[in-house]
């Protein structure tokens, strides 16, 4: 196992009052041809960046996530992150949905910076049911309180029925509101 592969597994080393990890062994359903196949019950998205903490921060705030509690035995992250290797200091970090429905984002440093459009990126829903100048105003509103964080905006389309805004987080990779 790698140090990278050491430092994502200790971050996902499940504590009294951490969520439970995705690694939990799946569950099994009838799959084609007589074989059992796995049933996925939890998802991490996963971010390759430049500056993991500053971007899991980043996306707490625009999806009102949480950083997990430290590992068991470190009193901040701060503390945990001192204890590692120095070449691997500040290489992840991780926020989670409060609640427990939505993914774990996970975030790794990587030595190369983002050079082409995201092949998937996060639709962030905050218009779902409403349409015209209606959802209109709530995307507006939503990218307003956005841009301040560090968001860019790239364009808004917009049919006069249905409309969702293109935009960036801090590092550059692409997200729409949704």
């Amino acid at each position: 196992m790698t140090s990278r592969e050491q430092s994502h597994a200790a971050q996902q080393a499940p504590s009294v009052t951490q969520a439970p990890s995705v690694t939990q062994a799946p569950s099994v359903t009838q799959a084609p041809a007589g074989r059992q196949a796995p049933t996925v019950r939890q998802v991490q998205v996963t971010f390759d960046c430049a500056a993991p903490e500053r971007l899991a921060r980043f996306w707490c705030e625009v999806l009102g996530y949480e950083v997990p509690p430290p590992p068991e035995g470190f009193a901040s992250w701060d503390a945990y992150n001192l204890a590692q290797p120095a070449d691997e200091r500040d290489s992840s970090f991780a926020c989670q949905d409060p609640s427990g429905v939505g993914p774990r984002l996970y975030f790794q440093r990587v030595p190369e910076g983002k050079a082409v459009k995201n092949r998937v990126h996060l639709d962030v829903r905050i218009a779902t049911g409403l349409v015209g100048e209606e959802r209109l105003a709530a995307l507006e509103a939503e990218c307003a309180r956005l841009l301040p964080l560090g968001a860019v905006r790239d364009r808004l389309l917009y049919d006069g029925y249905d409309a969702c805004i293109n935009m960036r987080d801090i590092e550059g990779n692409e997200f729409c509101l949704d």
